[in-house]
Formats: C-alpha cells, structure tokens, sequence
C-alpha cells in the first residue's frame, strides 16, 4: 500500500509529513536520504496505532508533488488484520478461539516487530470473513 508524504525542501535537506499518518515526520540529507527516511517513519509509525489498539488511515490519494511511500506487504496485511479486529470488536483471545490457536500465537500475528508468514495472516483474515486477494497493476 501507498501513502503520499510530502517533501518540502529546506536548503539542501527535506521534512517529509503524511497527510494520512501525521505520526510520520521525518528529515533527509538529500531526496535519497529523504526517501529511505520516509519509509523508516512510516513503519515506526505504524507501531503506535498497534500499541494504541487503533485503526490505521487508509492512504489517501497522491496530491500533486507528493511522493508515494510503500508499506512492505507483510505490514500491510497487519494492519489490514489489525483494523478488521477492531472493526468487528474482536479480540486476540476471540481470534485465537477462531483459529484454534494459543493466544500468544495470535499475540505474534499482530506483533509488527515478528515476522509472520503470510499465510497465517491471510488465515486469520478468512477466520474474520474476509477473502484477502492480491493483485499486480
């Protein structure tokens, strides 16, 4: 997934804010730092939404200027999993129930910080009632 930052240079260096995640600021020496900056933000960002127990924006569309700063796959689909669980009021121990798994597996899906494969999130989706589906455009 995507979402727009904006660049706005100052000298030779850059401050970078998200529209959609204004926990993202960050700054770059030039537009390469700039660039591998945003990306850092972005991910750590997405760690207070989870800590928080909170749903993450969706991204906005690009407005003109705007750089798009992917999210990799495998937080994507946290944070698809994480705002489907609040959106149904569900909790871990209700997953887990759903699952047939420990709680503390449940706890490591929605752990940013573990790595998942992504089939167990996709499962966890589908205990959700979502069918999770891929696409290349």
């Amino acid at each position: 997934m995507l979402y727009p930052a904006k660049f706005e240079k100052e000298g030779n260096s850059y401050n970078i804010t998200f529209r959609d995640i204004p926990e993202a600021i960050t700054c770059g020496d030039d537009l390469e730092d700039a660039l591998d900056m945003a990306k850092d933000a972005l991910l750590t960002a997405m760690d207070f939404y989870f800590e928080d127990n909170r749903p993450v924006p969706m991204p906005s569309e690009a407005e003109e200027g705007e750089h798009l700063i992917a999210l990799p796959l495998s937080v994507w689909s946290k944070v698809l999993l994480l705002n489907t669980m609040l959106e149904q009021h569900v909790s871990q121990a209700e997953l887990a129930k759903r699952l047939h798994k420990p709680r503390q597996e449940v706890q490591r899906i929605v752990n940013l910080g573990h790595s998942t494969k992504i089939d167990t999130v996709m499962a966890a989706l589908q205990a959700l009632g979502k069918r999770p589906q891929f696409s290349i455009q």
